[in-house]
């Protein structure tokens, strides 16, 4: 089988992208092996996750996520960026309306943050604090103690619709994060979907950082969800204010975050770069993916310009 994929990245969090929105290529089963497989480190590619670009009844496209352990995201804001400007490029189009599993979100293109920088803006509006569904009975946990988890740390809980724990701390220590993130996964009965893990520091009015665990993956460069996740509780706690526009620092660069609520139901713009690396065409058959390569385009100037927006934009002192 040959199969032409793109890679590609949103703030370092890089994914594969298989385009299936003419012909369906994969199982369920299938997509699962190609997960594992293709997003192993020690591999021939490697990736934070694997997306795919499928045809939809209700918008201009349909986006799944799969992680590196095989399981499906509900939703992947630095993902759906990259699906975003595919799905524009493709079809011609500025704004697209892009589905996920739990609803549907739109994209488009934005000014370019920085030059050569393809930025392009996420809706995320299936968000929830009702966090019954993820961790407890209460409808409302926000900055709540988690002692399974951590003597001094206060917690908040929101979907976005993937759920997120979101921990404010004096300054981010990756060891504690992995600890505490390892953990979490492992406590089925008090987080039976898993959890992504976030620890957030405020930097001065509306800059803060984010540093993510992510379930299915570890730790990350950065994470849309949990940056949008970050942004509003740190609204929610008093820090920054809804309606404002949040610079989010990551490991892997840069993104803005807008949270509003308008009649009890939050949304969160996420505003950040879609860059293309490389598409490259494989060769493999089912079950022997020992593949090969033939590299087919390389985006030169796009990772070059993205390597020079994050050395003027990241606060090297958190590093």
């Amino acid at each position: 089988m040959k199969l032409q994929i793109l890679k590609c990245h949103g703030s370092g969090n890089d994914f594969i992208l298989i385009d299936e929105y003419k012909n369906s290529l994969f199982t369920e089963a299938e997509r699962i092996i190609l997960a594992k497989v293709f997003c192993n480190r020690k591999g021939v590619l490697g990736a934070d996750g694997i997306l795919f670009f499928l045809p939809s009844n209700c918008a201009n496209g349909k986006m799944r996520m799969f992680n590196p352990d095989g399981s499906e995201a509900e939703l992947c804001g630095n993902g759906l960026r990259c699906v975003g400007r595919f799905a524009c490029e493709k079809l011609g189009q500025k704004s697209v309306l892009i589905e996920t599993q739990k609803g549907t979100s739109r994209v488009e293109k934005m000014k370019n943050m920085s030059t050569g920088v393809e930025t392009y803006q996420a809706e995320l509006n299936t968000i929830s604090l009702n966090s019954q569904a993820i961790i407890t009975d209460l409808e409302l946990f926000i900055e709540q103690p988690l002692l399974e988890l951590s003597e001094n740390l206060q917690f908040s809980v929101v979907a976005m619709p993937n759920p997120h724990l979101v921990a404010i701390v004096d300054k981010i220590a990756d060891p504690k994060l992995q600890k505490i993130g390892e953990k979490a996964n492992q406590l089925i009965t008090l987080f039976p979907q898993g959890i992504n893990v976030n620890f957030v520091q405020i930097l001065n009015q509306n800059a803060i950082f984010v540093r993510t665990y992510e379930r299915g993956v570890g730790l990350t460069n950065s994470c849309g969800s949990g940056m949008s996740a970050s942004a509003l509780i740190s609204c929610l706690c008093g820090y920054n204010s809804l309606g404002q526009s949040i610079e989010v620092y990551n490991q892997g660069g840069l993104v803005k975050c807008k949270p509003v609520v308008d009649d009890n139901q939050y949304t969160v713009f996420l505003t950040g770069n879609a860059t293309f690396v490389f598409t490259i065409m494989l060769e493999f058959e089912f079950p022997d993916l020992k593949s090969t390569t033939n590299p087919l385009k390389v985006f030169v100037d796009e990772i070059q310009d993205y390597g020079k927006f994050i050395e003027i934009s990241s606060p090297k002192d958190l590093f």
